[in-house]
Parts: structure tokens; C-alpha cells; sequence
């Protein structure tokens, strides 16, 4: 099992989508032998880069449609959800701790990670203020000064410089985007896709 490659899961925290998908993604994972690399990205500079915008920017009646089906997809899944006041918001700061806390504990990175969606997709907190995601860290155990340091240090920031750059050199366009042995599946709705594609090793 360990010479399975993992899934690669890109995703901005500020992603309805994309929230749903991070409450199955690493269960289902699991199931097949596979780990989950994690990737917070900003879709603001996606969405820039391929001259796109927000689901709920873009014309009446398909803004209208996704915020239908944000709620109607979690109700499907199972999944707690409320969508926040504030949206679209940034996510750098919540970005930025994820991967510093990567380079030290994956576990707590992932926890951490878990409950920046539920505060925002569940408690409607807003997770673009510095102090939330300080205070959401501090929760899961994080030191929440040595977070606040580490969240402005050149090279955090830099590492999430990059990860965009890469998320935008294989195609991510949106998220979720979830890539498996090559393969790329955009949407919690490809769930089932995935989970048959691991299951017969693609079709």
C-alpha cells in the first residue's frame, strides 16, 4: 500500500465545494491505501489568471443557482452547512498557517484545516480576519503568538506563492480539484467518479 501515490487535493478554504469534499476526501482515501497531500490555494489569483470570478459574481441567475446548491449538496452529503455573511473573503492568513503548521505537525495541520471550513461553512465566522484564524488555531492546540510570527515570515508566504504557481501550471482553475495518478476531477460532485476510479484503478 505504501507505493500508492497520494491524492493531491487543491482547494481554497473560502470554497463551499471544496469544504464538502475535505469532509470525505481523506476517509475515502484511506479506504484504497492512499494519503492525501493537502493544498490551500488562493482562487483569487486563479480566477484572475484565467479571467474567471466567484460563483456568486458572476450573472443573477447562476449566482442565484450556487447558492441553491452549496446548500443542496451538503444536505445530500450529510454535511453541516451555513453559508457565511461575508462571501467571497481571503484566506491567505488561513493558507499561510496550514503550511507552516505542515512543516511541523501534519496531523495538527489537518485538524487546523478541518476546523477553519467548519468555523466559516458552519459557525459563520469570518476566517479573513487574522485574529479568527489565530484564535481557530489556539483551539487545535497551535501557540497562537509563534502562529502570528510565522504567518507574515517571508517564507510562508513565499511557499504559498508557489503553490499557486504550480496549482496554476497543471490547470487548476477552480476547487476542489483533486488530481489521482494524473487524472484531475473538479467538484465534490466528482466523489463518485473518484471513489470508482480507485476502485478499478481508472476506467
Amino acid at each position: 500500500m505504501d507505493d500508492k501515490a497520494p491524492i493531491d487535493f487543491w482547494f481554497d478554504f473560502s470554497s463551499p465545494y471544496a469544504y464538502l469534499l475535505s469532509e470525505r476526501i481523506d476517509d475515502l482515501a484511506a479506504r484504497f491505501g492512499r494519503k492525501v497531500r493537502w493544498h490551500p490555494i488562493l482562487l483569487g489569483i486563479i480566477f484572475k489568471a484565467n479571467g474567471s470570478a466567484p460563483l456568486t459574481l458572476q450573472h443573477a441567475p447562476k449566482a442565484a443557482y450556487s447558492m441553491r446548491d452549496f446548500a443542496r449538496s451538503a444536505r445530500f452529503m450529510g454535511i453541516p452547512y451555513r453559508h457565511p455573511d461575508k462571501f467571497p473573503l481571503a484566506t491567505q492568513n488561513a493558507a499561510r498557517a496550514y503550511y507552516w503548521l505542515h512543516g511541523r505537525d501534519c496531523a495538527l495541520a489537518r485538524r487546523f484545516a478541518h476546523a477553519v471550513f467548519r468555523a466559516l461553512f458552519v459557525d459563520n465566522r469570518d476566517v479573513s480576519e487574522p485574529d479568527t484564524v489565530l484564535a481557530i488555531a489556539a483551539s487545535v492546540g497551535v501557540d497562537r503568538d509563534e502562529l502570528a510570527a510565522a504567518v507574515q515570515s517571508p517564507e510562508i508566504k513565499e511557499r504559498l506563492k508557489q503553490e499557486v504557481d504550480t496549482a496554476l501550471s497543471i490547470g487548476v482553475f477552480g476547487a476542489p480539484y483533486v488530481v489521482i495518478d494524473g487524472e484531475p476531477f473538479f467538484g465534490a460532485d466528482r466523489l463518485p467518479q473518484i471513489e470508482r476510479w480507485l476502485t478499478s484503478g481508472g476506467f
